[in-house]
């Protein structure tokens, strides 16, 4: 691990944190409405759920070819898949507790089948009676999230003269208040209900990554993890505020920035890395950097002052100084969520874990296999009233039953 020097105050201020920023949008919604949910950290507070959930699944059904995850609120979830046979991407609408389908929205795309086996990678956002997707070729559409109904959309390659990365955009649509922001290399701000254009910034190279919400010296900012490294931009007008160089192979940021009060932790694969990088006066400064939190895909979560995340294909737990507290190997190149003293793994084999979260030690709650296609499992999996929804790269979506029994049951 290499340590870079700066003041005793602003190192001691970042590793002795024993809670977190929770990054919020403007108004929650119930539920699961966005990548990485309500507080856009990976982390839900919903504790009225048992780590071992019941034997079969709730309901199952496919929903094509893809790494989306799910977005859930008002008894409705939202995903997106590649169907083969049609050569188009869909965007569906399922009851959440049945999976009973409400409506679906398919237009052609193409496989992007590139080094795996392709199909979708971002995650619809729900905001209010909106739903707003982007996939891998720049395609934005702004959905009525009862009926289906396009109210809007847009080729963002085409206007913006953009190219998309190796993989696709797999960055999805970011909502603050009235903002929308979208990740394409540039970054817009769009008006929400009109999908007008109010401010583009300049290109940052592949976009991966979900842009991530913060204030910084009273400004309302915006934490952009793309090919070319971190970047602060103003939310107002689009503006650069400070970069950080982060160069990894094939240009793959991927893992949405962690906020860490004056503070971001970011983490790549392919024997990157990761480090916590400080907001200064000076602009982004490495407090540390480590070659042992290598995230490749979706991403960890900082609970109660520690970073819980996927080393390549091991489990591990880090404090804020950087140093390591324990590795778990075995569940392979997974993706997790966080809840109260707990996280929720998908791991490589298709087996949905759960384990205690605490730098203590790894202690395994749960283990049950759920999903048996012969995909993968990179996509993160989401917890809304007790029901975990898991998913395979391949299109098989489960729902699992979580529920706390009612009295007397």
């Amino acid at each position: 691990m290499k340590h870079v020097e700066l003041s005793l105050s602003l190192l001691v201020s970042v590793s002795l944190l024993a809670g977190f920023a929770r990054p919020s949008a403007d108004g929650d919604e119930e539920g699961w409405p966005q990548w990485r949910g309500p507080h856009l950290d990976g982390i839900t507070t919903e504790g009225a759920w048992t780590p071992k959930g019941k034997e079969k699944s709730l309901w199952e059904r496919e929903v094509g070819l893809g790494y989306s995850s799910v977005a859930v609120a008002k008894g409705r979830l939202y995903t997106l898949g590649f169907q083969v046979e049609d050569g188009v991407d869909v965007v569906w609408c399922l009851d959440a507790k049945t999976g009973e389908e409400l409506w679906a929205h398919p237009y052609p795309a193409k496989i992007w089948n590139q080094f795996h086996e392709g199909g979708t990678l971002t995650t619809p956002t729900i905001d209010g009676d909106a739903v707003y997707t982007l996939n891998r070729e720049g395609a934005f559409f702004c959905f009525d999230a009862e009926s289906g109904e396009v109210r809007y959309e847009r080729q963002l390659v085409k206007e913006l003269k953009v190219e998309p990365p190796t993989w696709g955009f797999s960055a999805s649509p970011l909502v603050l208040g009235d903002e929308l922001y979208v990740n394409v290399g540039k970054v817009l701000s769009l008006d929400k209900k009109t999908g007008k254009t109010k401010w583009t910034s300049k290109d940052y190279g592949h976009a991966y990554s979900t842009p991530v919400p913060f204030e910084w010296e009273g400004k309302s900012t915006l934490a952009v993890f793309n090919g070319a490294g971190l970047v602060l931009i103003g939310r107002k007008d689009g503006k650069e505020l400070a970069f950080h160089e982060w160069k990894t192979q094939y240009d793959v940021n991927a893992a949405s920035p962690i906020v860490v009060e004056d503070a971001l932790f970011i983490s790549s694969g392919y024997n990157r890395g990761g480090a916590l990088v400080a907001m200064t006066d000076e602009g982004l400064v490495p407090v540390w950097e480590t070659r042992s939190m290598k995230t490749q895909m979706s991403g960890g979560v900082l609970m109660d002052g520690h970073l819980y995340g996927f080393d390549d294909s091991v489990l591990k737990c880090f404090g804020l100084d950087g140093e390591e507290k324990w590795a778990e190997r075995g569940l392979g190149k997974g993706a997790l969520l966080g809840a109260p003293g707990r996280l929720v793994v998908m791991s490589a084999k298709g087996e949905l874990v759960v384990a205690t979260a605490s730098p203590e030690g790894y202690e395994e709650l749960s283990r049950a296999k759920v999903i048996d296609d012969g995909g993968v499992f990179w996509t993160t999996p989401v917890l809304v009233d007790g029901l975990i929804y898991g998913r395979s790269n391949r299109g098989t979506l489960v729902c699992r039953d979580h529920r706390t029994p009612a009295p007397g049951n």
